[in-house]
C-alpha cells in the first residue's frame, strides 16, 4: 500500500512560457485561478463550466496540470517543501 505522504502537497510549481518558475502556495493558486478565470473565462476547460468556481479549481488542480493558453503554455506540479 502505498504511503499516504505520497499524496499530500505543500504547494505547486506553475510553469509559464513567459514568466520564471514560481513557487504558490494552497491558497496562492487557488487566488491565481480565480482571477485568470476572471479575465478569461475561455480558458476553462468546458467540462468544468457547470461546477461552482470552488468546485473547478479543486478538479482543476487534482485531475489536470496543463491548459492551453494562446501563444504558450501554463503548467502547474504539486510538490511537498520537505522530506
Amino acid at each position: 500500500m502505498p504511503d499516504p505522504i505520497m499524496y499530500q502537497e505543500d504547494g505547486y510549481v506553475v510553469l509559464r512560457h513567459d514568466q520564471p518558475e514560481q513557487i504558490m502556495e494552497s491558497d496562492e493558486i487557488r487566488q491565481f485561478f480565480r482571477d485568470l478565470f476572471t479575465k478569461q473565462p475561455d480558458l476553462l476547460p468546458s467540462e468544468l463550466a457547470t461546477l461552482s468556481t470552488d468546485a473547478q479549481i479543486t478538479k482543476l488542480l487534482e485531475d489536470y496540470c496543463e491548459l492551453e493558453i494562446p501563444d504558450g503554455f501554463l503548467q502547474w506540479y504539486a510538490v511537498r517543501f520537505e522530506k
